[in-house]
């Protein structure tokens, strides 16, 4: 089994990363079944027998305790028959020696108890067979049980599903905000799978941690790889740590506050001893009261801020908060809050300039500039011809007043029209074209043609 926590091994199966040196904790890899029995190399004192418990590793993170009547030879992975309450079960050794022992006062268990039960003997083949051919009926099993139970109406999810070694029992897992009514649900159950039926019901965080998956780490969950006891998380916890109470990021996959917020809370809690307590207090001045805005724990600082300017922060340091509440307990008061100038002060205040040198800020970075060159080229070239056109209509107005009074004195005297001046604008037009279909027969006669005919 892989190594979950993403220490990894090199070439010569040195752990890299995880501060073992050269020795993992876990010879299977970072998973909470598996043990490393430290005591494994050591020599039991002449005399002394070997202890008679064992501790058997099940399904997901089921963990059992036998006692080896038949005195054998057991060593860690072994797969060993046990006793069940109806038949037998299978599981594998995790532990074994005087290890064994401080796992029992971990759990309260007394060595001398006679609730536990009995190791068989070491598994055959055929009971490894018909162990594996109970696992390969879970995943159908379980996805059947829940169309069951919605077809019943039950507001509960199940989880998974567990066989017992010897295929006569099975174990569904289960979760409820409510109680739940199941009896009718393990009649049907039984009929249809023709096992004994044992409804278990867990907390979303144990279903979690059976079901695995990715935390928004990006590791693989804490309570499906190490993590064993699940501890209460309240939000105290977020508070104390100065996160923001929002519940998007503050809770995990199984719907409660991470597991993860218990770690560093202790230390937050040394750290904090060092401020005074603020709650309901108020600095007070000549120049008003000033109440307290936020605080920075790694660099002891304290921003407070005057009812009339709020928007107004000023820094002081752990020591000058505390000479000052001391001074108003003698009922004295300074005459206004005078910044705490620190080095660090001075690049807290100094606030980051971002430069836009690959235009991520751009909204038009998507655009393309060459559909938009085309348009405005023609609208450039349209604007300039109706320029040129414009420059050109009054030049031809005065060609056309000066021609006008010569083409009258010709006409009056009936002289033949003569090619001087400028041409009419008729000839300046664009030739139509003659076979145009229909219009060809109804072609209309030029001006010149009719004026020569006159003439």
């Amino acid at each position: 089994m892989g190594c979950s926590s993403g220490c990894g091994t090199s070439t010569n199966g040195v752990p890299a990363g995880c501060n073992s040196n050269g020795s993992c904790g876990t010879e299977s890899g970072c998973n909470k079944l598996s043990v490393f029995d430290w005591l494994g190399n050591m020599n039991l004192p002449n005399g002394q027998k070997p202890f008679d418990i064992v501790e058997i590793r099940f399904k997901n993170s089921r963990k059992e305790f036998f006692r080896n009547v038949n005195t054998l030879s057991l060593n860690v992975g072994d797969v060993v028959a046990v006793e069940a309450g109806s038949g037998h079960d299978i599981g594998t050794i995790s532990l074994t020696g005087e290890l064994v022992k401080l796992q029992l006062k971990k759990r309260n268990i007394s060595a001398d108890n006679e609730e536990i039960k009995k190791v068989y003997r070491k598994a055959k083949q055929s009971d490894i067979d018909k162990w594996r051919e109970a696992q390969s009926l879970e995943v159908d099993s379980m996805y059947r049980a829940r169309t069951i139970a919605l077809k019943l109406g039950l507001e509960m999810k199940l989880s998974d599903v567990e066989y017992q070694g010897d295929k006569s029992k099975a174990i569904f897992y289960y979760t409820a905000d409510a109680r739940v009514d199941f009896r009718e649900l393990i009649k049907v159950l039984a009929d249809e799978f023709k096992v004994r039926i044992e409804m278990r019901q867990i907390g979303a965080r144990q279903e979690a941690s059976r079901l695995g998956g990715i935390g928004s780490c990006g590791r693989e969950l804490c309570c499906s790889t190490w993590l064993t006891d699940f501890r209460t998380v309240a939000t105290s916890a977020a508070r104390y740590q100065q996160l923001s109470l929002n519940p998007l990021k503050l809770a995990g996959q199984c719907g409660k506050l991470k597991c993860c917020l218990n770690y560093e809370l202790d230390s937050y809690l040394d750290a904090l001893k060092v401020f005074p307590d603020m709650d309901g207090k108020k600095l007070l001045t000549k120049k008003g009261e000033a109440f307290l805005q936020k605080t920075d724990i790694f660099k002891k600082m304290m921003w407070f801020s005057y009812k009339h300017e709020p928007g107004v922060f000023i820094p002081l340091s752990v020591e000058s908060v505390k000479s000052i509440m001391e001074d108003n307990a003698k009922g004295e008061a300074p005459g206004e809050l005078i910044p705490s100038i620190t080095i660090d002060q001075k690049v807290i205040a100094v606030e980051p300039s971002f430069e836009n040198t690959v235009g991520q800020d751009s909204l038009t970075r998507f655009d393309r500039k060459g559909n938009k060159s085309r348009p405005n080229n023609q609208n450039k070239n349209r604007n300039n011809r109706n320029k040129e056109g414009q420059a050109q209509k009054p030049k031809q107005a005065n060609q056309s007043n000066q021609a006008k009074p010569q083409q009258n004195k010709v006409q009056g005297n009936k002289a033949p029209q003569q090619n001087k001046g400028p041409k009419p604008n008729n000839q300046n037009a664009k030739p139509r074209p003659q076979n145009r279909g229909n219009q060809s027969n109804h072609k209309k006669p030029n001006n010149n043609e009719t004026k020569s005919d006159a003439n």
